[in-house]
């Protein structure tokens, strides 16, 4: 008996002692994450200097404590101070050749996903850590300020200066490889400037709290298949400091008839329209559109627009990437136009058209479209033998030579270019 209940006593002691171990992981893992929350919410360049050069010292450290271990080992000193010394000379020794042999190397774009060059500040882009009082009402809501980002040889932006005004849709357009997802990933931070920088709403785009001042909808996201549409609209609005409702979303998007389905049983354009409830449920000051209106019906697709025009309404301010130029054309206050990573027009829709000359001559003729398409000053003519569309760089010459080959022209209109004939002729000439 003495003996079990030597046992049973063990045992409640040891039970005991790993409750009381348990519980104190428990309490320091949260003591930890508070005060990492109360502390280092905010971008410190000291912070992102230590972050960014952590990826060396791990890499490298081993062989030099190694080396001072080894060199160290025959020294009479008490552990005490040659743990401390072998550690004070291995980060010297490794955050000196961070400084001086990585950070401004190849070596260090690949660890951190940038250079910076010697003799220049960059812990982190100009703004970090600004201060979060109220922005004044002349100041745009994103800046690139000679921004320049470049892989390799190949500049993806060479030096744009690109500003989002409080209240506008602007629509960022240009082909393939233009450099509009580069810009974009500068504005959210998920990138950084190689030279110039970035602002976000006043601050630097790594700071949490002008992340939570904007929305965001890219092209390719998956939502989790298990939650319900409703769940997913109220978590993501949680984030923020002042969202919409949960209904407010719904009603504002056109969505309430998908709140309670499940997000994998949506159809692909249904999941694009709830892409958008989820971008606006945190009642952005500023929010990114990549391609909203892909794979959306017509319906859908005048909704969005709407809502789009609602939000400009109280007073959000858009970034638009798109290639259907028709809704540029309808939604946006301002376009900029790149190619091969440089702004190469930047203006209201009628001030980009009226950069090229290109008119559309619009009759009732017999002529033959293809002889048309053949006489100078004509870019192409399409259409029938009802009615037939001309672009033209000369309007009036081809005009005048409409109305000598054919006496029986009929319904002529004579109309500025579109901004899809602009974008054509524009993104061709800074090919």
């Amino acid at each position: 008996p003495a003996t079990t209940a030597g046992w049973i006593g063990a045992a409640w002691s040891t039970t005991a002692y790993a409750a009381c171990y348990i519980l104190t992981i428990w309490y320091l893992t949260f003591g930890i994450v508070g005060a990492a929350l109360r502390f280092c919410e905010k971008e410190s360049p000291v912070r992102r200097y230590l972050a960014d050069s952590s990826y060396w010292v791990y890499l490298a450290h081993l062989p030099i404590v190694f080396f001072l271990a080894a060199a160290f080992a025959k020294v009479p000193w008490h552990w005490a101070i040659k743990f401390p010394l072998i550690l004070a000379i291995a980060m010297t020794v490794l955050l000196a050749s961070y400084h001086y042999l990585v950070r401004p190397t190849w070596i260090g774009e690949l660890l951190n996903g940038r250079r910076y060059p010697r003799g220049k500040k960059g812990a982190a882009p100009r703004g970090a850590g600004a201060s979060a009082a109220p922005l004044p009402a002349v100041q745009p809501l994103a800046e690139l300020v000679g921004a320049t980002k470049r892989y390799g040889k190949t500049a993806a932006l060479a030096g744009v200066d690109l500003a989002v005004r409080r209240g506008e849709v602007l629509a960022v357009l240009g082909p393939n490889g233009a450099g509009k997802s580069t810009a974009i990933s500068l504005w959210l931070g998920l990138l950084q400037p190689d030279e110039g920088e970035a602002r976000l709403v006043g601050r630097s785009p790594l700071d949490v709290e002008a992340r939570r001042e904007v929305g965001l909808m890219l092209q390719e996201v998956v939502l989790p298949p298990t939650l319900r549409v409703r769940e997913l609209v109220s978590l993501t609005a949680s984030y923020y400091p002042s969202p919409f409702t949960v209904e407010q979303t719904f009603e504002l998007t056109g969505t309430k008839a998908l709140a309670d389905k499940f997000c994998g049983k949506l159809s692909a354009g249904q999941k694009r329209q709830v892409q958008f409830a989820l971008a606006i449920c945190g009642r952005p000051r500023l929010l990114f559109l990549d391609e909203p209106t892909v794979g959306l019906d017509v319906q859908a697709r005048e909704t969005m627009w709407a809502t789009i025009r609602q939000l400009i309404a109280r007073g959000c301010s858009i970034v638009l990437t798109t290639h259907y130029l028709e809704e540029a054309e309808a939604l946006a206050d301002r376009v900029a136009v790149l190619a091969r990573g440089e702004l190469i027009a930047l203006g209201t829709v009628d001030e980009v058209r009226s950069i090229v000359s290109r008119k559309k001559i619009t009759c009732s003729s017999a002529l033959p479209i293809e002889g048309v398409r053949a006489w100078p000053g004509v870019v192409d003519a399409t259409g029938d033998r009802h009615r037939m569309q001309i672009t033209a760089t000369d309007a009036e010459a081809v005009v005048r030579r409409l109305l000598a080959a054919d006496e029986n022209l009929r319904n002529l209109e004579i109309t500025q270019a579109g901004l899809a004939e602009a974008f054509a002729e524009l993104t061709k000439e800074a090919a």
